[in-house]
C-alpha cells in the first residue's frame, strides 16, 4: 500500500518515503532498530508525561499567586519554545528523540498557563476538557482498530481540505485581529452558531488522529528505524494539544450559557 498523506504538519506526505521495505541509506535495518507500535505508543506516553508536568508547575505557579504574569510568561515562552523545537523536529527528524521532549516540555507551559486561566474563569473546566481530550483518543483508537472506521483515500481527502479550511479561517481571524475587525464574533460567541462551529472543529481535530493512527502503521510497516517512533509520537501530541484547545473552547462556550 503506497504512503498516503495525513493532514497532520507533523506527519507530512513524505515522511516515510526513504523508508521502503526495511532498508535505509540502502542497507537492511535490524529488526531491534526499526519502528514499531509499541514503541511509537510509549514515546507517546513519555511526550505526554513531560508536558503534564510542566503543565502542571505553571499551574500550580499560578494557583499559588494568581499573577496573570505568571501566566503570560509561561504563555511567551512556551510558545516561543515549543515554536522553535516543532520547527527543528519538521525538518531535522532524526533529532527527534531530543528534540520532541523539549517540544513536549515548553507546550506544557503554555498548557498549563491557558487551562490555569480557564480554571480561575470556570472551575473544573480544564480537567473536563483533559477527560473528554483523551477519551475522544481510545474512542477513535478503539474504533480504528476494530475496522469501524475505515482510512479511505475520499476519507483522508475530506479531513485534509477540512483541516486546511480551518487554518486558513484562524489564519484570516488572527490577521483581521490585528485590525480590530470583529468578522467572526458569531463563530467565537456563546450562541448556536458559536457552539456549532466549535463542535464542527473539534470533530475535524478528532478525525486527525485517525490518520495519524493510519500513518503510523504505514511507517511501521514499511520498516523505519527507530527514531521516528519519536517523530511519530510528536506528531501525535500535536494533535492532541490541538484537540485539547478545542475542547477548552466549547466547553467555555457552553459554560458560559449557564
Amino acid at each position: 500500500m503506497p504512503l498516503m498523506k495525513t493532514s497532520n504538519p507533523a506527519l507530512g506526505r513524505d515522511t516515510f518515503n526513504s523508508f521502503s521495505q526495511s532498508r535505509y541509506g540502502g542497507s537492511l535495518i535490524d529488526a531491534s532498530a526499526r519502528m514499531t507500535l509499541s514503541g511509537t505508543v510509549n514515546k507517546t506516553g513519555i511526550l505526554l508525561l513531560c508536558a503534564a508536568a510542566t503543565a502542571a508547575l505553571t499551574w500550580n505557579s499560578f494557583a499559588g499567586t494568581h499573577d496573570p504574569g505568571v501566566a503570560s510568561a509561561a504563555l511567551v515562552l512556551g510558545g516561543i519554545g515549543g515554536l522553535l523545537f516543532a520547527m527543528i523536529t519538521a525538518f531535522k527528524k532524526e533529532w527527534s528523540p531530543v528534540t520532541a521532549p523539549l517540544y513536549a516540555l515548553f507546550e506544557g507551559l503554555v498548557l498549563g498557563g491557558i487551562s490555569a486561566i480557564f480554571e480561575l474563569r470556570y472551575p473544573g473546566l480544564p480537567m473536563e476538557a483533559v477527560a473528554l481530550t483523551f477519551g475522544t483518543l481510545f474512542v477513535l483508537l478503539l474504533a480504528y482498530k476494530s475496522g469501524l472506521i475505515q482510512v479511505t483515500q475520499k476519507f483522508r481527502l475530506g479531513v485534509i481540505a477540512a483541516t486546511g479550511g480551518v487554518m486558513v479561517f484562524y489564519f484570516l481571524q488572527m490577521l483581521l485581529g490585528l485590525f480590530h475587525i470583529p468578522l467572526f464574533n458569531s463563530v467565537n460567541g456563546a450562541g448556536a452558531i458559536g457552539i456549532g462551529f466549535s463542535l464542527v472543529i473539534v470533530a475535524i481535530a478528532a478525525l486527525n488522529l485517525v490518520l495519524d493512527f493510519d500513518f503510523v502503521e504505514q511507517g511501521v510497516a514499511c520498516g523505519a528505524p527507530k527514531y521516528m517512533e519519536w517523530y511519530a509520537a510528536f506528531g501525535i501530541v500535536v494533535t492532541l494539544i490541538w484537540l485539547y484547545l478545542e475542547m477548552l473552547r466549547l466547553l467555555a462556550k457552553m459554560r458560559s450559557r449557564d
